[in-house]
């Protein structure tokens, strides 16, 4: 899988103010938000968990190349067993999940297959973390906006309430197309906000620049 915008988006936009010291990334695929993390904070314990086998090789090689790889671990596990053995709580979690539907359908059947065979359904996805989430600790998330009110819905049944959601467009003339979302178990105020990628094919706005420019060399 090539690097994609969710995730470096999820990677510079989850807040790390709260100084966790223990991490997981769940459907990591090559590792890149867990990297992103390990660049930004000082966890020791930085843990992902990936289903697929190309994915996880590519993932465990990426952790071992990079600087921070005695903090990196990453599990060839499914969510569901790895939530069955884990004693361990973490203070963050994120996701960038494997969904599938029809309007994403990239053409490429085997790419396609994979991802409907490795989604993660958001009921499943929720319950695993409300179980595993340190009790003052954040999930952080990136979903479909046309998903977003759902999964707030869902969310609220194992007692995860929103903080923070930002809505993402491509450009200022399209509607809005992921929600990057943060969840605790203490209801507030939720603070909202948008953020738009480029004003023309290539031209990032600031916003998108300041964001994510400590991952990318040409930015």
């Amino acid at each position: 899988m090539k690097v994609g915008t969710d995730g470096v988006l999820l990677g510079a936009w989850t807040a790390l103010n709260h100084s966790p010291n223990s991490i997981l990334d769940i459907g990591a695929g090559t590792g890149l938000i867990a990297l992103q993390l390990a660049q930004r904070c000082n966890a020791e314990l930085i843990d992902a968990i990936e289903l697929d086998d190309a994915a996880y090789e590519q993932c465990v090689a990426n952790f071992e190349a990079s600087p921070w790889g005695d903090r990196l671990f990453c599990y060839h596990a499914g969510f569901d067993e790895f939530v069955e053995e884990m004693d361990e709580q973490y203070d963050l979690i994120v996701s960038n999940p494997p969904f599938y539907s029809e309007e994403v359908g990239s053409g490429d059947v085997s790419r396609d297959k994979a991802r409907q065979n490795n989604s993660l359904p958001f009921d499943e996805l929720l319950e695993g973390v409300s179980s595993i989430l340190n009790e003052e600790g954040i999930f952080s998330v990136i979903i479909p906006y046309k998903e977003e009110m759902e999964f707030v819905k869902l969310a609220d049944v194992y007692g995860l309430y929103p903080k923070r959601i930002t809505r993402v467009k491509g450009n200022p003339t399209v509607d809005f197309k992921r929600s990057l979302m943060e969840f605790g178990f203490e209801k507030g105020n939720v603070l909202e906000a948008e953020l738009t990628i480029e004003t023309a094919r290539h031209k990032y706005t600031e916003e998108y620049m300041e964001l994510t420019r400590p991952f990318y060399l040409k930015m």
